[in-house]
């Protein structure tokens, strides 16, 4: 079951901090699939565009939740954010939407790993490099940085990456991006 949930985080850091407070509360083991899912302006009561949150979990969940979290499981709705909440849970149950944040494996791509190791050691199911025409090969080494954060894309889970230096790659979504404009502000 795939559990949708949603306190209007406004920012990615912020609901990836929701999803793992939520996943302690419920007990959750540290490698249950979590994501991270953008709401566009318009959904439920907010009305501004921000980040709900979905994580796999075993069954019906208990009062352990968060009072300010909105959520949906299956067609339980609870909160003014519910619909948030139930975008959220749509997008990973049908691994068409989502930013994975939690996953099985995680805790192993450290470092630099080859592509092999981590599809062979995780829950990623495919790499892609951006603008490539054809995924690496499995003696690719990725510089992981220590962030992994693989997306559903055609119902798989995959970690986009981009070419660096030495003939490597690495994930595409960097762990602190710099701002827009930081560098003339």
């Amino acid at each position: 079951m795939i559990l949708g949930i949603d306190a209007g985080s406004r920012t990615v850091p912020e609901a990836e901090h929701l999803l793992h407070t939520v996943a302690r509360a419920l007990g959750l083991p540290g490698d249950t699939v979590g994501c991270t899912h953008f709401v566009p302006a318009g959904t439920g009561a907010s009305g501004e565009p921000h980040v709900a949150c979905s994580l796999a979990v075993p069954g019906p969940v208990s009062s352990a939740l968060p009072a300010e979290v909105s959520w949906a499981l299956g067609d339980t709705r609870t909160g003014p954010l519910a619909d948030g909440a139930a975008l959220a849970a749509a997008e990973h149950t049908e691994r068409r939407g989502g930013r994975v944040v939690t996953y099985p494996g995680l805790d192993g791509l450290t470092g630099t790993v080859s592509v092999g190791a981590l599809l062979g050691g995780s829950a990623i199911e495919r790499v892609l490099v951006l603008a490539a025409p054809d995924p690496p090969g499995d003696d690719v080494l990725v510089v992981t940085a220590g962030h992994v954060r693989p997306v559903w894309r055609d119902g798989l889970m995959t970690l986009l990456t981009m070419p660096a230096a030495g003939g490597r790659i690495a994930p595409a979504e960097v762990p602190n991006p710099t701002p827009c404009c930081a560098d003339h502000a």
